[in-house]
């Protein structure tokens, strides 16, 4: 039998067993994942390509299947796999017992399925030397073609166990040649791809920042043997690793765990310890699996995946911490005249003792700044609600300065060291969120200021939108609360994240929150579980940041990527920055006084011009047609579900004098329709391009729209006749 050269990914499958009770199919339309019990009782993952037809023999695979014993078993192959056994690769599973032996070998105990559209497997394992038991759980999302994984342990030993791997489920491939893209940067030049061919040995992704923790490696990556893509990503907002180890063999395993260093994990008896969701999606192509990522994302995972998404106007770069209630009044105007939904105030509203002047005190202190803001929050509502637009606000609530009230009277609330020298990170150091107390601190930021209310009544009287930042990372990891279990800090720091973040999301489901970490130092789907949307970068120059929406609209929809009209870059023209923000979630951080009155009337329009469009580039499926690594150009278009209508971006970055520039080809229309193409964001009174053509000209000849111009762009709309 043929064997396939596919790429072994867990897909959205739906589950069945085989007539053998211990081989178990998990299938979709394309690919199939098989799971089998070998003959010394220990799982196995012994086929993953595409889906073999009913007559097909699934133990037929012998480069996988196991045909050993308890005394010749096989290795390399456990989903599972723990250290200390004949297995000599990465494990899944490390763990330190009671009686100092470090061996895991874990048996297949018991196995079930839920029913319904996505169904989950879940497959339980035991020790049967140790009083430890593993689940792993595989949840299939069958039409999206996504797959999430994850592990959870418990043990019953009368102490507890240090655990030093805690990996989900290892993903096996078959050998073949892969490269790999992963994706790194810094502060301002996030997502920048880097492309291995993966040969024998590790390739390891991880952060050790604890928070903020993608502001060097990004938590995701993309991987290839030529005819088919994997997209993967894991979910987790702080240390992580992902290993990509290539046996003697040739063969490949993920294992998608958490950061083990510093962190032997100190499990207490009958406490169960969940590893990170890991989240692939497998297509032909790149661009198919990211449209499979998008779609499970707005469906599932994204808060609000599939609500609305509002237009903004941000105070920052327009007057930094310089405001008043008077200016930001005036703002709130301007921000109703501009056309936007919202006005977003930013840092430097809070702190009376220690005035939030700058960055380098107030942090800590949420409570309205008696000199800038003498009616409060109230008065910031009741002024929004004049404008006719809603308030949304800054915070920072898991960050404190040393210059703060808060700090003066909780000083062991703060992760540092009592005995050495203190190192800051802009000026503040990481609340203890490990500790309940810091918690209930942090949640209540929050709580209190969603109970500030205007006092003139409307259906608009409280804050409507978070801006959630995160300027820090843990720089020293000590925690007075943890004690002598401080390898639990990194750990615990992120659940005691979530925890808050859980009570906010239950009393507030309605509140969208964006999730802002120095800008894209957090882009994890288990964050964006509660935040409906993200900041990729502080770098709004829209040369630089048509790059890193170009990397993370691969991995995330594009109404989860916030991006803001600035004036980063001034040199560049007002429509090609408002049309670089326009391919994500639109705002605005801009002084719109200093506009000339032809920027400022384009903007106005190219406001309306998207709200026009919000539907399709929100909810359609993209398609990304030239990318800007790749040539001076950059183009992408999204088409509704329903093929009826389009958009398509166009952006020249740096393009040479006599660079050949090919037609732009459209994917993803009807090629039977007829399409009316018109020019929009336009200037300068020029003349609305528009002509008609069928979809299947779109897509094979294409349209003749890049130019040698640097800095300039168009956008079109496309509507079936």
């Amino acid at each position: 039998m043929k064997q396939v050269k596919a790429l072994l990914l867990l897909a959205a499958f739906a589950i069945t067993a085989t007539a053998h009770s211990q081989t178990f199919r998990i299938q979709t339309d394309q690919r199939e994942l098989v799971l089998a019990v070998g003959q010394n009782g220990r799982l196995y993952q012994t086929y993953f390509g595409k889906r073999l037809a009913d007559s097909e023999d699934v133990s037929s695979f012998s480069w996988l299947t196991n045909k050993g014993n308890d005394s010749t078993p096989d290795r390399g192959l456990e989903p599972m796999g723990g250290l200390g056994g004949e297995d000599m690769f990465e494990p899944a599973l490390g763990i330190i017992h009671n009686d100092g032996r470090q061996d895991t070998y874990l048996y297949y105990k018991e196995s079930s399925v839920t029913e319904g559209d996505n169904p989950e497997h879940i497959f339980t394992l035991a020790d049967r030397l140790y009083p430890v038991e593993v689940t792993i759980h595989y949840k299939a999302y069958r039409k999206e073609n996504i797959i999430v994984s994850w592990s959870e342990i418990i043990h019953r030993e009368k102490k507890p166990v240090v655990m030093t791997h805690m990996a989900s489920p290892i993903l096996f491939m078959k050998p073949a040649s892969y490269q790999l893209t992963h994706y790194h940067g810094d502060w301002a030049r996030e997502g920048r791809p880097e492309t291995t061919q993966l040969t024998f040995g590790k390739k390891i992704l991880d952060t050790r920042m604890g928070s903020r923790a993608a502001e060097q490696c990004e938590p995701f990556f993309q991987l290839t043997d030529g005819t088919t893509t994997m997209l993967g990503t894991i979910g987790w907002t702080g240390n992580f690793r992902l290993t990509f180890e290539v046996d003697n063999v040739g063969g490949l395993r993920i294992v998608p765990a958490l950061n083990p260093v510093a962190s032997g994990y100190q499990l207490e008896p009958a406490k169960v310890f969940r590893t990170p969701d890991f989240i692939v999606s497998l297509a032909n192509d790149a661009d198919q699996a990211t449209r499979q990522l998008h779609d499970w994302a707005r469906h599932y995972q994204l808060k609000d995946g599939m609500g609305n998404r509002m237009t903004l106007l941000n105070n920052w770069e327009n007057t930094g911490f310089n405001f008043n209630q008077q200016s930001l009044a005036t703002l709130m105007q301007e921000a109703k005249d501009l056309g936007v939904d919202m006005f977003l105030l930013d840092d430097g509203w809070f702190g009376n003792k220690h005035p939030r002047n700058d960055d380098h005190a107030g942090l800590g202190d949420w409570e309205e700044n008696h000199s800038k803001l003498p009616d409060g929050i109230p008065g910031l509502l009741r002024d929004a609600q004049k404008a006719g637009v809603k308030f949304g606000i800054w915070v920072e609530p898991e960050m404190v300065n040393p210059r703060s009230e808060l700090f003066e009277k909780h000083p062991e609330w703060a992760l540092h060291y009592p005995d050495r020298e203190v190192t800051y990170h802009r000026n503040q150091l990481v609340l203890d969120l490990s500790n309940p107390k810091v918690q209930d601190h942090v949640f209540n930021v929050v709580d209190r200021i969603m109970q500030q209310t205007s006092d003139t009544p409307s259906s608009d009287t409280h804050v409507a939108y978070f801006k959630w930042d995160c300027n820090a990372m843990i720089t020293s990891p000590y925690s007075a609360y943890l004690k002598d279990r401080q390898s639990n800090l990194y750990i615990d720091h992120v659940r005691g994240l979530y925890a808050v973040l859980d009570r906010i999301k239950a009393k507030y489901p309605e509140v969208p929150m964006m999730l802002c970490s120095g800008g894209g130092g957090r882009c994890d789907y288990k964050a964006l579980e509660y935040f409906t949307e993200f900041w990729p970068s502080d770098n709004t120059n829209p040369f630089e940041r048509l790059y890193i929406q170009w990397t993370m609209s691969q991995f995330f929809p594009v109404k989860a990527l916030a991006a803001h009209v600035t004036n980063w870059n001034r040199k560049a023209s007002m429509k090609f920055r408002v049309d670089v923000a326009s391919m994500c979630k639109l705002g605005f951080d801009i002084n719109l006084t200093d506009m000339p009155a032809t920027d400022y009337a384009f903007c106005q329009q190219a406001v309306k011009n998207w709200n026009r469009m919000k539907p399709v580039i929100l909810e359609g499926d993209m398609y990304r047609l030239i990318s800007p690594y790749d040539t001076p150009h950059m183009a992408v278009n999204y088409v509704s579900k329903d093929r009826s209508q389009a958009v398509l971006f166009v952006y020249n970055l740096h393009p040479r004098t006599g660079d050949p520039r090919p037609r732009v080809c459209l994917q993803g229309l009807d090629s039977d329709a007829q399409y009316e193409v018109t020019e929009t964001n336009l200037t300068n009174n020029r003349q609305p391009y528009s002509h008609i053509y069928t979809g299947s000209y779109l897509m094979g000849t294409g349209l003749d729209v890049l130019a040698a111009s640097e800095g300039s762009s168009r956008v079109f709309e496309l509507k079936k006749k």
